[in-house]
């Protein structure tokens, strides 16, 4: 049932996310660009957004258990490291740019947009570039031994 639930969620969201234009890098990039052709319009959609989810987790923070009964499952750190916001900041750049983040590449992809197969066969390369690094890192560090 769980996963039922999970592909009814995903979705909405994605047909949330073409209804908004944000699978649509055009739009992604007027919205960017705020020292030319600025279009606010997503703007209102990340308000919007923001305001269900700030509901919700505020709902959520006080359960123990998920609507379908799972156990809701809290992230650990809360730190916010320089690990944290250069990746924040390459991801930025890479939104700005490609007009694309994760969640939309994937809506657009499954719509037909030639640029997304680009963007996240790039994503995937780079995701397993990180898989790569992580464990050399934690490998070849003799605390991790």
């Amino acid at each position: 049932m769980t996963a039922v639930f999970a592909l009814l969620a995903g979705l909405l969201f994605g047909i949330g996310l073409m209804v908004s234009g944000m699978a649509n890098p055009a739009k992604v990039q007027g919205f960017l660009d705020l020292a030319g052709q600025w279009d606010p319009s997503l703007a209102f959609v990340m308000a919007g957004a923001i305001a269900i989810g700030a509901l919700a987790f505020t709902l959520a923070r006080r359960r123990t258990r998920s609507l379908l009964g799972q156990p809701l499952r809290w992230p650990a750190n809360t730190q916010v490291t320089p690990r944290l916001l250069l990746g924040s900041a390459a991801f930025g750049v890479g939104w700005g740019l490609a007009g694309f983040c994760p969640g939309p590449a994937l809506v657009a992809l499954g719509a037909g947009y030639a640029k997304a197969a680009g963007f996240v066969a790039a994503m995937v390369l780079g995701m397993g570039v990180f898989e790569v690094a992580e464990r050399l890192r934690s490998h070849g560090t003799p605390a991790a031994r």
